[in-house]
């Protein structure tokens, strides 16, 4: 039950929170200051990836632009469905992808399914962005987010959000990451969430 007060008792209260607000607002534009200082990883791994078109190499995912967001979607093989969370995610990207393509950003999802099966997933759902297949390739597992039956049965660790973690039975976890490429094609990691 909430407090009921006067109008000028009610007013009081609301600045003090809106003092509360503005020191969090500051206290956020500095970390995202420091979320953007963060150094960055050249990629030295050649990556392929099955896309509609057919096979395409990382460079090739940026698709003429200088950033890349990728999400790592959680479908992997011989999976009837994508992930909740990630298709609920997946369903807010169409309406942002001219807001990224016109701030030189381009947007993929990865996951380990392969080409076919992530296609039939695409279409049930109608999601019309940029889908590839990094199946057979050691994108996701060196990104941290598959993990292999023989390795969660031999009970190794594992890093997930760049902590140690003991998958029990997920061999698939979902993420984003941001990709930079220079003039000359190379490609750095500079963010990720997971």
């Amino acid at each position: 039950m909430h407090a009921v007060v006067s109008r000028e008792e009610w007013i009081a209260a609301r600045l003090e929170l809106r003092q509360q607000e503005r020191e969090h607002a500051q206290r956020y534009e500095a970390l995202r200051q420091e979320r953007l200082n963060l150094p960055w990883r050249r990629i030295e791994r050649e990556y392929l990836f099955d896309s509609p078109g057919g096979r395409q190499t990382f460079v090739e995912l940026f698709g003429g632009r200088s950033q890349l967001i990728v999400q790592h979607f959680m479908l992997g093989p011989a999976w009837d469905e994508g992930c909740s969370g990630c298709s609920f995610l997946a369903d807010h990207i169409p309406g942002a992808l001219a807001h990224l393509e016109n701030h030189d950003v381009s947007f993929v999802a990865v996951s380990r399914a392969p080409l076919d099966e992530i296609q039939r997933f695409q279409r049930r759902m109608g999601w019309p962005f940029r889908w590839v297949s990094s199946y057979g390739s050691s994108f996701n597992t060196d990104f941290h987010v598959s993990f292999s039956e023989p390795d969660i049965a031999a009970g190794r660790p594992f890093f997930y959000n760049y902590v140690p973690i003991s998958p029990e039975s997920d061999l698939e976890l979902p993420g984003l990451s941001s990709f930079f490429k220079d003039d000359d094609g190379t490609v750095y990691h500079t963010y990720s969430d997971r």
